[in-house]
């Protein structure tokens, strides 16, 4: 097998068929700094896990005002208020039992992977050591493996804390190698969990390598993995108990690719070993030989079975019964892969033979107007990872798309959506969340929309965390990222895992535009779960979200408007800058991740979203326009009509005076309010609109629905018939 690395000119020569190992490459010395690094970076972790259920503390400042607040009346007239704003002291939600069974799963995980390095860094040596013999020579390297880039440096450092530690003063492709032998060790586990590959983050930041390297590392491991089961085969003996195996007989029909399907190790015609030399072949160039390589994997190495498991061989079942169980809970719920189509296969070998990742990332899209958005927003990110959109609700989600798509085309909207922002801004001061009748009645546009993609959100992500549950992915990490209800089923989706307490299934959690409550309770939960990053992406000038969020519940604090505060592993990013509008971000997915250090973007991808946005943007003008142009020739023709309703008395202006004077001047508030009432009739008359404009939107909403239902229909026909008649000539 061809090798990376070389002896040195220097002194006695190396053995040519001695391979490369941590043993080999690392001195006494380095290989405790090594042991160090991990444990440094593993009581990080745990401090993480700890520290999310203590209770966060309360400034003296912030406490004197909640008591100063407490006896006032809100001056709303309604009640539920006063536990809204102390939800901030008692995290009520983190019981002692999960906080318990939390760290214990941490630990376990933790015990085994220094278990398992320490057996392989403490392996008895000669007393003799030719470290200097063992030099790797960089101009070994591929180039591709040794491009490094100073700014991708910092920003896995910015996000992955770094631990100071001797073993980055080696060559790169030491560092290179140690992270590689790590990566094996971790899968020798029969799992590649989520704190396994936020371990492996920390340890490529604190070498100085790039996210890049370890992206690299993960595809031609998975990918020589998946080669090697392929390449076997199987004895006689191992075919006959397959054959008599009433439980495995059934895998032999066929399934599709899903969130993990590798679909591999099922039957005995892959149970034979990955033997040593079939792994040197296909992972030559990796640095370590195959041997050495098979050690390192363990039983991994040599169980075709494990390899299924671990890449979901068992997920194939998400499009067969299970499927169906989970569509009777959840409309239309499917794993779409983002790039290419669902396939089925006559067998594991063929299935495997699949572009498969070690992860997997789901994006879930939060409202649709074409069928296409469903899958579209995910084709940004790159093949880093095993992407898959989630489908769910597709009617649902197609009636708030063109629900949302009507309400900001209507002539009202540019002064509602000011409007809108303002009480937004001072919701909390004014304490006043009872919207003026005019936002109310253009909000009937959209809210019940809303409200039902809500509720079904809810449903979606306690089925989704089901199939996480039972490893649709296999034994890999997932990344969760959703926007506007996408992000709804994700908050679900982290509940429930944190009710049934499911630690180490996700390894980060990107929300945007999220219509969920901004509560330190709700995100300490979802925080238990998430191993890695969990990121609230939130834009203060997202109107539409204010909007119906506000007319449908009645939470004061809204994720997706604002930080998310006392949780202090949560990244709160805000995009006003980008997001001035709710349905923006179906198109802003790439360049929002780029900007947060998620480095997995397709370039070309991130040009077409671009252009999309760009079109986006100038159809919702020139449809408002048009309706503005409508509305003003609508009233044009009632105006002489009403010039006569508004004569008024001498004794009714001199009231609308005094009306106009505060009470009292002192109290910013009642200020505030007085200011509002005398705009109030004003907004009301300009964002107004009738029952029969009422009428005549829902009615176009719900015939665009209708007909892009059944066109949807018709294509699933005529995808099915070929299928049929080819069966049929079977």
């Amino acid at each position: 097998m061809a090798t990376m690395f070389r002896p040195s000119h220097h002194g006695k020569a190396k053995n040519k068929d001695e391979e490369q190992s941590l043993s080999t490459l690392l001195d006494d010395a380095q290989r405790g700094a090594l042991m160090v690094l991990i444990s440094e970076v593993l009581e990080h972790m745990r401090k993480i896990v700890f520290d999310n259920f203590e209770q966060p503390h309360i400034s003296s400042h912030k406490k004197s005002e909640q008591e100063e607040n407490a006896d006032e009346p809100d001056g709303s007239g309604r009640e539920g208020q006063q536990p809204l704003q102390q939800s901030d002291q008692t995290p009520r939600g983190l019981d002692p039992k999960s906080e318990a069974e939390a760290l214990r799963y941490f630990d376990d995980w933790r015990d085994s992977v220094v278990l398992r390095v320490g057996e392989v860094l403490n392996e008895r040596r000669e007393a003799t050591k030719e470290h200097n013999l063992l030099s790797t020579h960089e101009g070994d390297l591929p180039e591709d493996l040794l491009e490094s880039g100073t700014d991708t440096t910092n920003r896995l450092q910015q996000v992955y804390c770094p631990f100071d530690n001797s073993l980055r003063s080696l060559a790169k492709a030491e560092r290179l190698l140690i992270l590689h032998s790590l990566l094996l060790l971790l899968l020798s586990l029969k799992h590649y969990n989520a704190y396994s590959r936020v371990l492996l983050l920390h340890i490529t930041s604190s070498l100085g390598l790039t996210l890049k390297d370890l992206n690299d590392d993960e595809a031609k491991v998975a990918r020589g993995l998946l080669d090697a089961a392929v390449t076997m085969t199987a004895d006689e003996e191992a075919k006959k108990k397959a054959d008599e195996n009433r439980n495995l007989r059934k895998w032999k029909v066929g399934f599709a690719t899903v969130a993990g399907a590798a679909l591999i190790g099922i039957t005995g015609g892959l149970a034979a070993p990955l033997v040593a030399a079939g792994l040197g072949t296909i992972m030559g160039g990796l640095g370590l030989g195959g041997t050495i390589a098979a050690t390192y994997l363990g039983a991994l190495a040599s169980s075709g079975v494990i390899v299924g498991g671990l890449f979901g061989a068992y997920g194939g079942k998400m499009t067969g019964k299970m499927m169906d169980r989970y569509a009777r809970e959840v409309e239309d719920f499917a794993f779409i892969p983002a790039r290419g189509s669902m396939k089925q296969f006559k067998d594991e070998k063929q299935a495997a033979k699949e572009d498969h990742r070690l992860r997997v990332t789901v994006g879930i899209t939060g409202w649709a107007t074409e069928e296409d958005h469903i899958i579209l927003p995910w084709r940004v990110l790159n093949s880093d990872s095993e992407v898959f959109a989630l489908r769910w609700e597709y009617e649902a989600l197609l009636n708030l798309g063109n629900s949302m798509r009507a309400l900001v085309t209507t002539a009202a909207w540019k002064v509602a959506s000011h409007q809108i922002l303002v009480r937004t801004i001072f919701a909390g001061l004014m304490s006043a969340l009872l919207l003026p009748v005019g936002l109310m009645r253009l909000a009937r546009i959209a809210a019940n929309p809303f409200s039902v993609a809500i509720s079904r959100a809810d449903k979606a992500g306690e089925v989704l965390a089901d199939a996480l549950i039972n490893k649709a992915q296999g034994e890999r990490p997932v990344t969760l990222v959703g926007y506007s209800l996408g992000s709804r089923v994700i908050y679900s989706c982290l509940r429930s895992l944190a009710k049934r307490r499911a630690y180490g299934l996700i390894e980060s959690a990107i929300l945007m535009g999220s219509p969920i409550p901004a509560d330190l309770v709700e995100w300490q939960l979802m925080r238990a779960v998430v191993s890695g990053r969990l990121v609230n992406i939130y834009s203060e000038k997202d109107s539409v979200l204010a909007l119906l969020y506000r007319a449908t519940h009645f939470e004061v604090d809204i994720s997706g408007l604002q930080a998310v505060k006392e949780v202090p592993t949560v990244e709160n990013v805000n995009v006003s800058e980008t997001v001035n509008g709710h349905l923006r971000y179906q198109h802003l997915i790439g360049k929002i991740l780029e900007d947060i250090g998620f480095e997995e973007i397709d370039e070309i991808q991130l040009s077409k979203e671009k252009d999309a946005l760009r079109a986006q943007d100038e159809a919702i003008e020139k449809e408002r326009a048009n309706n503005e142009r409508k509305r003003e020739n609508k009233l044009s023709t009632k105006e002489p009509a009403k010039q006569a309703d508004r004569q008024i008395s001498p004794e009714e202006q001199q009231k609308q005076v005094e009306k106009k004077i505060p009470e009292d001047r002192e109290d910013p508030r009642k200020a505030l309010e007085s200011d509002e009432e005398e705009d109030e009739e004003k907004l009301n008359f300009i964002t107004m609109i009738d029952e029969e404009e009422e009428a005549e939107l829902k009615h176009e909403i719900a015939q665009r629905t209708h007909e892009q239902l059944l066109n949807r229909k018709m294509r699933q026909m005529d995808i099915k018939r070929p299928s049929e008649r080819t069966r049929q000539h079977q």
